[in-house]
């Protein structure tokens, strides 16, 4: 072996050394978890909640929950940051692989909000892509069984929107998260709205949420709060 063989050989020991290094560092920042403490009700507020029908949580994926890439697409991650899972799907006889990034907390904030809601996945993202990341961010919990894709949504204007009223038209016991004011723009008042996420490590907007989530579930209408939120953010 060369001299610049052996530059070549150290150099590609040292780049694999990094993207270990960087995994762990990742992993360890993402189970550093500041927990949001669920306490157990007290009778009263377990009597109110049973008075109160079951809500549903729409949950979005790209930059709300996740952030991916794909083969020959410019990324919005730093170079040399490991996906936290790799998909490879085949669209229009292609095959091609998605990098998919978790957002952080991501696995605790489903694990917690599965107990208060039903949750359904509604993406505007091909269903064979959305579908394959809900299967991973589900784990075989089975808590993201309902799920709509791209073909669920209308265009308007050149813009996929969510009808929320389709997957339940009681409107006052739905909402969406969702980081794209487009997608719910005719539902204002059933949604949160949430920065879109791409690769800050040390993002904590889920768990900023699980408190609002916590309250949100005793409301007998969802809209008489996240209208209120809305109408006051007008304001601002």
């Amino acid at each position: 072996m060369g001299l610049r063989g052996f530059f070549v050989l150290a150099a590609k020991i040292w780049s694999f050394i990094c993207y270990i290094f960087k995994r762990q560092v990742r992993a360890v920042i993402q189970h550093q978890t500041v927990k949001y403490d669920v306490v157990a009700l007290s009778p009263l507020s377990k009597h109110r909640l049973s008075m109160m029908k079951r809500k549903v949580l729409v949950l979005d994926l790209d930059e709300t929950l996740i952030h991916s890439h794909h083969d020959g697409v410019l990324r919005q991650v730093k170079p040399g940051t490991p996906p936290d899972f790799v998909l490879k799907v085949t669209i229009d006889r292609h095959p091609v692989r998605f990098f998919v990034h978790k957002r952080p907390h991501v696995d605790f904030f489903l694990e917690v909000v599965s107990q208060w809601y039903e949750l359904v996945v509604f993406t505007a993202s091909m269903e064979i892509y959305g579908a394959a990341v809900a299967d991973k961010l589900d784990g075989g919990k089975n808590v993201l069984k309902r799920r709509y894709y791209r073909q669920h949504c209308n265009l308007d204007m050149g813009s996929y929107t969510k009808d929320l009223s389709a997957i339940n038209p009681d409107l006052s016991s739905i909402f969406i998260l969702d980081n794209s004011p487009v997608a719910y723009r005719m539902f204002p008042d059933n949604a949160i709205p949430i920065k879109s996420w791409f690769s800050d490590a040390r993002d904590t907007a889920l768990l900023c949420l699980l408190p609002m989530l916590d309250a949100l579930r005793f409301c007998n209408d969802v809209r008489s709060v996240l209208g209120r939120n809305l109408h006051l953010s007008r304001n601002w």
